[in-house]
This record gives structure tokens, sequence and C-alpha cells, in this order.
């Protein structure tokens, strides 16, 4: 049976509308949508608290972000090579532009991205209210974005978000208000569903249920719940409904589909075979010839990818050595190989894992900054492989045809 949920009214004390009144089965819960870089959520947040005095204070947190943005010193324990082992090197990129773009905008206005989800923290800690870190796991969110969108449109993300450090937009107060609005907002995540569903679907409805289901599974009959003003709309519709059969689903990594696996073995066992057949068909020569373009067109890309990232030099020897091999296999990648090289070469400092995030900001800071050079290491030989088999695969196919 779905929840019965009475309509908002207004708190003892009046809040802008950016509070939402909520009553659940006989519990009260303040939802409080908030813009992650505004002063304004982050004085709002500790007003609501304060005067409400709730049983427990639910975040738009998990574990992890948590951490991250407790302990400002965390990139010192990253460790990469059990990152790039892991093959989450993208992933960890695409995480680190996030939080630099989220940066960039909060320095406009003097506060640092998740400061109000912060702040939600202390003043229960400091009132002895319970704490409730309501949010899935941001690599399982990641991971799961990452698989759900397309090829074409990964490209797509990743230049857009690459893009998208290099922008020079002002935000104010006034613009921050304005984007809280409910209107707006739905208007901006209808957009991203007509773009990007897949992406919508991921980074928030499945997080609207997610965070849903942890707010009404807090203890006590008083509750303050602090979000994404992103996501006050649709917790609001998910907590008048039972979605705890969903939960398990949308917790895990889902596999990679065995169709991909497939056609991840199939490309390479077609070009083997192709230089099999040329070999008896026309000759050793020209699976020789076949042999040698098809080196020659992996290892120098991706050498000059690697070069061109100012990796060091046995990265960019590895890249030249190992290309040809790599594009053959779907277990391992050339720009997974350069990336590790990279990392037991040159590993990064300790100020550079700290200064990451502004660094990511300029075209300089990519080239001096060895955490980035890791990561255009992992890039740009990978760009230089794939253009090779593209090359070679057509020289192959259409001589031999």
């Amino acid at each position: 049976m779905p929840a019965t949920v009475a309509a908002a009214t207004l708190p003892p004390h009046p809040y802008p509308p950016d509070v939402q009144v909520i009553h659940l089965d006989g519990r009260e819960i303040f939802l409080v949508g908030t813009a992650h870089i505004s002063q304004q959520s982050v004085d709002l947040v500790r007003q609501v608290i304060a005067a409400e005095t709730p049983d427990c204070v639910c975040v738009e947190l998990d574990e992890k972000r948590y951490e991250s943005l407790s302990q400002r010193k965390r990139w010192v324990t990253l460790n990469l090579r059990e990152i790039i082992y892991k093959k989450q090197l993208a992933t960890l990129l695409v995480n680190l532009i996030l939080a630099s773009y989220q940066k960039k905008l909060g320095e406009q206005l003097g506060v640092l991205p998740g400061t109000e989800l912060l702040e939600a923290v202390r003043a229960a800690e400091e009132q002895g209210v319970a704490v409730a870190l309501c949010d899935r796991d941001v690599r399982v969110t990641l991971r799961r974005a990452w698989q759900a969108t397309g090829f074409w449109k990964k490209g797509y993300l990743m230049v857009t978000l690459l893009a998208s450090l290099f922008e020079t937009t002002e935000l104010t107060e006034e613009k921050l208000a304005e984007l809280r609005t409910t209107d707006v907002l739905s208007e901006l995540m209808d957009e991203l569903g007509g773009a990007m569903p897949e992406l919508k679907r991921v980074l928030i409805d499945e997080r609207d249920t997610f965070l849903s289901e942890k707010i009404k599974a807090a203890a006590g009959k008083r509750l303050v719940a602090v979000v994404g003003a992103g996501h006050v709309t649709g917790i609001k519709t998910a907590l008048t409904e039972d979605r705890s059969d969903r939960m398990a689903e949308i917790s895990i990594i889902p596999p990679v589909s065995p169709v991909w696996k497939i056609v991840g073995w199939a490309i390479p066992s077609c070009i083997i075979l192709a230089i099999v057949v040329a070999a008896f068909d026309k000759g050793r020569a020209l699976a020789g010839e076949f042999i040698i373009f098809w080196a020659l067109a992996h290892s120098i890309p991706a050498a000059l990818g690697a070069l061109l990232a100012l990796a060091h030099p046995a990265t960019i020897l590895a890249a030249f050595l190992f290309a040809p091999f790599t594009s053959l296999t779907p277990v391992l990648r050339t720009g997974h190989v350069t990336a590790f090289v990279q990392t037991m070469k040159a590993p990064p400092l300790v100020s550079e894992f700290e200064t990451v995030l502004a660094d990511i900001l300029t075209l300089r800071g990519w080239w001096r900054n060895r955490l980035l050079k890791v990561f255009m290491a992992f890039l740009l030989p990978a760009i230089g492989s794939t253009i090779g088999s593209v090359v070679a695969g057509y020289r192959i196919f259409s001589n031999l045809l």
C-alpha cells in the first residue's frame, strides 16, 4: 500500500519555497532543496535544523562523498595503481571534472561545493541529533551512468565535460535562487531526459528512489532531509510509493552485457583470421605485410599520443611496443598499460593531488600536474590505438576482399 502523504503545510517558521514539509504516516519530513555552491543554502540548512530539532538529519551523501568533503587531503591516499587495475580511471576523471567545475563556480560565491551538506552534519552533531547518509555510493552511480551511456554518447559526454572546464560561467545568488525554483528545474530535467534519457534515469530517477527509501528508513518521527534541489520533486513523488523492491537492483554495478564481450573478442578474432586466410590464399608475403602494417598503424599513433602528453620516455616506449598486442584483446587496453607505466615512472606528488582541482581548469595545468598527465597518458595513446585499429582493419579487409 502506498504511504499516505498530507498536503504540504507551512512550518511554524516561515521558510522559503526551498523547504517542503511533508506529513507521511504520522511522520513529519522537512525536505530542504539546496544548491551545492550557495551560501543561502548553507544558512537555510542551519536555520531549519536549529528551529525544528529533528530526531534525525538525512543528507544527500554517501560514505565516500562525505569523506571527500570532510577530509580535504583525501587525494593523498588515492591508490592510482589499484584504480588502473580495476579499470576505473575514466570514472575517476569524470568525478574530478565534476568536482572541479563545482569548485570553480563555488569560488565565485566563496562557498565550496557541498558545504551545505557538511553544515547539515555539523549542525546535527552539535545538537546531538542522529545523521543518516542517504545517497547511493558515488562509485556505483558513476559506473552505472557510464555503462548506461552508448558508445558515441560517451565521447560526446567526455567532450562536453572537458569543455565545461574552460567556460567562463558567472553565477550569483540571484541566479542560484532562480535555478532552485521548481519550474526552472523541471525544464532542466526535461532537457536532460530528452537529450540523454539514460543519464537522467541513473543520475536523477534512480537516486530519487534510493534517497526516498533511505529517508523513510531513517529513525524518528521528525526528520530534516537535505538534498539537491533537482531531487525534491522526484523524492516527493517517491515518498508516496513503496519502491523498496527496486533497491537491490539499483545498488549494484550491472555486469557487462555478453553481447559486448562477444564483440570485444570477435573483432580481433576477425583480424587474426583475415591474416591467416591471406597467408594461405594469397601468400605469406601479403600476410607479413598485414602484420607489419597492423603493428605500425597502432604503435606510431599510440606513441605519438604519449609523446603529445609529454609522458615519461618509458611510457612512450610502452605505447609503441604494447599497442599492437593490446588492440587484439579486450582484457587489457593500451591506455591502461601506458597509464600504469606513467604512474610507476613519474608518480604524482602529494602537492599535485592537492592542487588537481585547480590545475584541471587550465591547459597548462594538464601538462604540469603529474596526476593529470596520468590521465593524458591513458587517453591519448588509447585514442591513437583506436585510430590504428580503424585504419589497419580497413586496409586488411579491403585488400583481402
